[in-house]
């Protein structure tokens, strides 16, 4: 009965985590059609789809832009002040894709090995040891295809293979379930009978 509970709650909270991006992409679509059939009213019912997706667009443009940069930074420096939302920010700025991706835990991919030494595991770490050790890092092993779970070692630096390969690219490899691998992952692994 336990294996039934642990299947059923892993798969509902997989579900969950999936299920959001997509509700809010639905969501804002949904909304800025109903909002731009009142602006502009016409007989077309999905005009509001092509004016959202070119405010996404430029929301877009605006979000990379030096100007909205500095909205983002501001946006995350306020959100990690608030009491109560604090914690909650934080941890799913660490968790999941965004543009800050590239820092905390996920700023540096690493291969470290398994517990038989002879397979590689991909993983993210911040590099940085964890406090009252001068050489053990904190490595993020996600499962794949939903990197959100997964398994947190602590892993001396020395057994720590670091990979010049962006983040967002190993996540890539970790979300296809490795159809995709980066170059860089593949050179660094260690050649058999070696």
């Amino acid at each position: 009965m336990n294996r039934l509970t642990a299947h059923f709650r892993s798969k509902f909270f997989a579900g969950v985590l999936a299920a959001i991006p997509l509700g809010i992409t639905i969501f804002v679509v949904v909304y800025v059609n109903a909002i731009a059939q009142r602006i502009f009213p016409t007989r077309y019912p999905l005009v509001g789809i092509a004016v959202a997706l070119v405010l996404i667009y430029f929301l877009g443009i605006f979000v990379t832009s030096f100007v909205g940069r500095q909205v983002l930074r501001l946006f995350d420096r306020v959100l990690g002040r608030l009491p109560g939302l604090r914690d909650f920010y934080r941890t799913w700025k660490q968790v999941v894709v965004t543009p800050d991706v590239d820092s905390g835990v996920f700023a540096r991919v690493v291969l470290i090995p398994d517990e038989s030494g002879r397979v590689r595991l991909l993983g993210f770490t911040s590099g940085r040891p964890v406090p009252g050790s001068t050489d053990i890092l904190c490595v993020f092993v996600p499962n794949a295809p939903n990197p959100i779970g997964g398994r947190l070692y602590f892993v001396p630096q020395a057994e720590c293979r670091f990979l010049t390969v962006p983040t967002r690219e190993a996540l890539k490899c970790v979300v296809s379930g490795g159809n995709f691998v980066p170059d860089g992952i593949g050179a660094s692994l260690p050649r058999i009978g070696s």
